[in-house]
């Protein structure tokens, strides 16, 4: 019997046709609501999912009686209960090489971007306002040089703080993570305890993963301890932070500056200030948006639920207790 595989990710034509040289495939490319009546019946019938973005529920698995994988075309799984899917014996793929250094450049984008006021002064211009020299008001602050506090230093913190040392100069102290010696030993890179950090970095940089243990990590007493210099930095989950907190050290200057690429709810709601604030760099969650990193992790995704549905160990396997060889 051929396989059936849901796919509600950004596939290419090319991909799609290899994957149904050997699958039945339901594709949505533009899946706006998991209670499409045509998603459900598909679900029904799913060994196989491919995509993201999709809040996957235990509800949602007990339409779902034949699946085996899930292949999520990201690197972060907090829209999946790993816990329940491991139970079912539902095999969890995600993305985590691929989008590394393509995320790690939206992260030093947004360092740059916030500490020289990049959009801020680019709107000023756009709007005509400059007539005359640029002085001390419109000036934004040095980036080489300084010291960067990596609050995570797994890949994706690693690729920046690379940057960050390699390129700019910079000190680099991190913090929420094991030892890296290697890493240390690289890029004179120190750790210490996120307090010391936050209290030392003038560039602070979040790439923890979403977690009950680093859910709101961030917080007002954090921001309290930042430099009123400080440039602040999340490319790692919105919820890391507390952004009613950070709003508050925006607005009252406690902080100079936030570059964002992600937040609590997305889209933003049309009410959030972030968006208007002039000390706030905000883009809508595109760590990972190029055309040759989508190609790249769709790709990986493809191979992930390819090799799962054949019964190999798949490349990049979340739950590794579901896993049972044949």
């Amino acid at each position: 019997m051929t396989q059936r595989i849901l796919a509600y990710g950004r596939l290419n034509d090319d991909q799609l046709a290899k994957l149904r040289r050997d699958f039945h495939v339901d594709y949505f490319a533009h899946l706006d609501s998991p209670d499409e009546p045509a998603f459900r019946a598909a679900l029904r019938e799913a060994h196989g999912l491919v995509g993201a973005s999709l809040k996957i529920t235990p509800a949602l698995l007990d339409e779902a009686p034949q699946l085996r994988a899930i292949a999520s075309i990201s690197v972060g799984y907090d829209n999946y209960p790993v816990d329940e899917l491991t139970r079912r014996g539902i095999l969890l793929c995600n993305t985590p090489d691929v989008l590394t250094e393509t995320t790690a450049d939206t992260g030093f984008l947004l360092i740059l971007a916030a500490a020289r006021r990049a959009v801020e002064l680019a709107e000023f211009i756009r709007q005509g306002d400059w007539r005359s020299s640029i002085g001390e008001a419109h000036f934004g602050s040095d980036v080489h040089g300084k010291t960067l506090g990596m609050i995570g230093f797994g890949r994706i913190g690693a690729a920046v703080a690379r940057r960050g040392a390699l390129g700019f100069g910079m000190r680099v102290l991190y913090s929420n993570a094991s030892p890296k010696p290697a890493l240390e030993n690289e890029l004179g890179a120190t750790r210490c305890e996120l307090d010391e950090l936050l209290s030392q970095a003038d560039v602070i940089c979040v790439t923890v993963p979403l977690t009950p243990a680093t859910e709101k990590l961030i917080g007002r007493r954090e921001f309290g301890l930042m430099k009123p210099s400080a440039v602040f930095v999340n490319i790692a989950r919105g919820k890391v932070v507390n952004e009613t907190a950070m709003i508050q050290a925006l607005k009252s200057r406690q902080i100079q500056a936030a570059g964002l690429d992600v937040f609590e709810q997305e889209p933003l709601p049309s009410e959030s200030p972030l968006p208007f604030m002039t000390n706030v760099v905000a883009l809508p969650h595109i760590g990972s948006a190029t055309h040759e990193t989508r190609t790249a992790m769709a790709q990986r995704a493809l191979d992930n639920i390819r090799l799962a549905l054949e019964g190999e160990r798949p490349i990049d396997l979340v739950n590794d207790e579901a896993w049972s060889p044949a």
